[in-house]
């Protein structure tokens, strides 16, 4: 199992957590697995800069195309 740091524009950040926004299509770039854990940092855009808000998600599905 991996830990990944991943950074997650506000809009989609808070759609993670009320639980609206489950899944995404990305490319398989850092290895993903099933079981690694995600830290989702939020990121502003605009300020290029990180939030101090955070979630922690886990890969409960890969697929390889």
């Amino acid at each position: 199992m991996k830990t990944h740091e991943l950074k997650i524009q506000s809009q989609y950040f808070w759609a993670v957590v009320e639980g609206k926004k489950k899944a995404e299509f990305r490319k398989n770039d850092r290895d993903f697995k099933v079981g690694d854990m995600l830290i989702l940092k939020e990121w502003i855009e605009d300020e290029k800069s990180f939030t101090s808000n955070y979630v922690v998600a886990v890969v409960t599905d890969a697929t390889l195309l």
